[in-house]
């Protein structure tokens, strides 16, 4: 079931399905390391910003950013 990175719970991981926005977004995100079929691990989600893992890195992404990246989970 794909679902926006916002909706995910620490400790889940998920493989990027797609990216819902525009040239901008889509382009910064990619930039970011978040291109599809790569898998990221959610290691914070409460307040502000998402804290992602994401090649070996952790990466923050905004609250808004987040719901425009979709992720299929993995179990």
């Amino acid at each position: 079931m794909i679902q926006a990175l916002i909706f995910f719970s620490e400790g889940t991981k998920g493989k990027v399905y797609d990216i819902n926005g525009g040239r901008t977004v889509s382009k910064r995100l990619f930039e970011m390391g978040f291109n599809k079929g790569q898998e990221v691990e959610v290691i914070k989600n409460d307040t502000g910003p998402l804290v992602v893992g994401l090649n070996g890195s952790r990466v923050a992404v905004g609250r808004g950013m987040a719901l425009k990246i979709l992720l299929n989970p993995v179990f």
